[in-house]
């Protein structure tokens, strides 16, 4: 799929997670290109564009060896319990070295997850990988 093409399938993915949670999950979301130790980021949606440039090598951390590993399949993704304030919170793998990286600047995961909405907003999330396991955003590296 097309970048524009996934920017939609995640939009739509990210508010049905928030209709079904009731407020949102994930308040801010970016399509990012992996190349080595640094990240390019393709998209970004969220409050914090200006900051979210500045701070991606820092937040991305809790994830920063996971996503340099080439094993990872298609729609593969992980959620961490310690992503606090603005480091993300989750990911999805979209394409070959291309990431979905999902972050909630007011709650960690470990909040979120206390809700028992919780259980219902995670079958958007995982409808979401699989749209990327089956049809994987192709971005010029």
């Amino acid at each position: 799929m097309t970048l524009d093409e996934a920017i939609e399938v995640v939009r739509t993915h990210i508010c049905r997670m928030d209709e079904v949670y009731h407020k949102p999950v994930f308040d801010e979301w970016a399509l990012v290109a992996m190349l080595g130790n640094k990240g390019r980021v393709l998209h970004y949606s969220g409050p914090r564009r200006e900051e979210f440039h500045q701070g991606f090598n820092r937040d991305v951390q809790v994830f920063a060896a996971q996503l340099r590993q080439p094993s990872h399949n298609l729609g593969d993704f992980d959620f961490t319990r310690h992503g606090v304030g603005t480091r993300f919170d989750a990911f999805v793998v979209v394409g070959e070295g291309l990431f979905l990286l999902c972050n909630n600047t007011q709650q960690s995961m470990a909040t979120i997850t206390k809700d028992p909405l919780w259980l219902s907003a995670q079958v958007p999330f995982v409808e979401l990988s699989e749209v990327f396991r089956s049809n994987p955003l192709n971005y010029p590296m």
